[in-house]
């Protein structure tokens, strides 16, 4: 049997993902930026994309921008908006539990003068809504939180916050990655307050090296790639056109029947949660009630390495992450675990389990038989 519990890294594509990414790149391999039929039919698959995924968020077509992913699309955010509103402010808000891809472009924003505050979380991964307050300011330009924590499925009070920025200062761009929660939260920018929204196909049962940056209409944004001014400058570069048709349908398709597909994700977080809490040594990171998100679970396995456990679980068929996939194969310990307060022996034993709309009970199952058979084994071996 094979359990793949590694969904927050990447998810499988859905079958009518598939079948458009080999329409297109069979059928209408025009570059869509010709003016002849075959660029005119390209063109149309990036349209009809844009339509379908506007219409997940009630946002306007023109405010989606397509990019190369969720990186892509955060770094746009974050140096694009300090670029242009460089002249009213240097200061940055963010957190130390952001993604590489949002904390890598803050230090970089660093060496250049801007200043950048993060903000304390709680032990639960939650924003403090008092230090946000307490860190606005006129020379504020810019706020990036991430929607839903990729390692311990913390759900950012989204909505408070914007009502908190936009009140101290309407001005301020308020950038929100939500590479983890589209799909799964009814997102809408205008009402929530979002001026900025990044998010990843792949994360979504679409392809790989696509997805977009929801701008908002007059938010002030400068490019960071250039050329033939395509998506009206912003981005330039010839559009990814089967995977953008890839996104349009993965966005259609997860939007569909969504409170049923996140009352089953619940109901599986729930139990798998329930049954680990009568492990012995295994401490669950983060709230693990609906306050939470319904498809990450982060535990560690008390001396145990996270590495000698993940690849344990591997020769079994079932697949999990030692932290997000974009550091779990570095030496640093994961800032989001640091940030929540744990010690060096939960960080360096933590496994994060997420799951899908194609995950089972029969996987969960499957995967708590081989965590009772070899965990204790595991801890024998280790304290020789």
């Amino acid at each position: 049997m094979e359990a793949y519990l590694d969904n927050s890294a990447t998810t499988r594509c859905s079958k009518r993902v598939l079948e458009i990414v080999a329409k297109t790149m069979e059928d209408a391999y025009g570059n869509p930026s010709s003016l002849h039929v075959k660029g005119i039919e390209a063109e149309k698959y990036v349209k009809d994309a844009a339509k379908q995924i506007a219409k997940t968020l009630k946002a306007a077509e023109k405010e989606i921008v397509f990019t190369s992913g969720g990186t892509e699309s955060n770094n746009l955010a974050v140096i694009g908006t300090a670029l242009a509103n460089k002249r009213a402010g240097k200061r940055i808000i963010t957190t130390p539990i952001e993604h590489a891809s949002v904390a890598n472009p803050m230090g970089f924003l660093k060496e250049y003068g801007y200043e950048i505050i993060e903000l304390p979380v709680d032990s639960d991964g939650i924003l403090s809504l008092d230090a946000l307050a307490e860190a606005m300011n006129e020379e504020t330009i810019l706020v990036s939180l991430m929607h839903v924590n990729n390692e311990i499925g913390a759900v950012e009070p989204i909505e408070a916050a914007a009502g908190i920025i936009h009140e101290q200062n309407p001005q301020t761009v308020f950038h929100v990655d939500a590479v983890q929660s589209y799909g799964k939260w009814k997102i809408r920018p205008k009402r929530d307050g979002i001026d900025l929204l990044s998010v990843s196909g792949h994360k979504l049962h679409g392809p790989k090296g696509v997805g977009f940056l929801y701008v908002k209409e007059k938010t002030k944004i400068k490019p960071l790639m250039f050329g033939g001014g395509q998506q009206s400058g912003m981005r330039s570069g010839t559009h990814n056109v089967p995977g953008i048709a890839g996104l349009g349908i993965a966005a259609e398709e997860n939007y569909g029947q969504l409170e049923e597909k996140m009352e089953n994700l619940f109901t599986l977080k729930s139990y798998f949660c329930k049954e680990l809490q009568g492990f012995s040594d295994v401490d669950i990171h983060g709230k693990i009630d609906r306050e939470s998100a319904p498809h990450i679970v982060n535990a560690s396995f008390v001396g145990i390495r996270s590495e000698v456990l993940l690849h344990t679980l591997e020769d079994y068929g079932i697949f999990v992450s030692s932290g997000s996939a974009c550091s779990s194969n570095k030496p640093a310990p994961s800032r989001t675990l640091s940030a929540i307060g744990l010690d060096a022996a939960q960080i360096d034993s933590a496994i994060r389990f997420s799951f899908s709309v194609n995950t089972t009970k029969e996987e969960l199952d499957y995967t708590l038989e081989r965590l009772r058979e070899v965990l204790p084994k595991l801890r024998r071996y280790s304290r020789h």
